[in-house]
């Protein structure tokens, strides 16, 4: 794997440090690059259409809005990925508005980072965006995440 050790500033916008000390970024899509920050080595958008084209590497996790993924195991796989990653690059997770895919995602990057499952929503709303994870499903999705 290429990449560089720095990741992103631990008091970034969006940026959740993972138990493990990870650091990884949650986004909405519609909303600009924060001003001055470091781009993703590496980013998951996580949409019910394919993204634009960006200038870094990036995959696509067909997951339309207030749904589930639509593929579980590639979700898995991708999610497992970018916790990897995050240990020497800089990793977004990014749906629409920041909030309910992106923070599910990142629920389940805690899940793999050994927070128990039923205590990962919670960990996300305290250290990322108090109203991420926005649906039931979303939240039993969590709970039920292969660590």
């Amino acid at each position: 794997m290429t990449g560089t050790t720095d990741t992103w500033p631990p008091a970034g916008a969006g940026v959740l440090r993972l138990p493990s000390g990870r650091l990884v970024r949650g986004r909405g899509l519609r909303r600009p690059l924060p001003e001055g920050a470091p781009v993703p080595e590496f980013a998951v958008y996580l949409l019910g259409r394919r993204p634009p084209e960006v200038p870094w590497e990036a995959r696509w996790l067909r997951w339309p809005d207030f749904r589930l993924p639509a593929d579980r195991a590639e979700a898995r796989a991708l999610l497992g990925e970018a916790l990897l990653r995050a240990g020497e690059q800089r990793v977004e997770l990014a749906c629409g508005g920041g909030r309910g895919r992106t923070g599910t995602a990142l629920a389940c990057l805690a899940v793999l980072d050994g927070v128990p499952p039923a205590e990962a929503v919670a960990y996300v709303r305290r250290h990322y965006d108090r109203h991420a994870v926005e649906t039931p499903w979303q939240s039993r999705y969590v709970r039920r995440f292969p660590a």
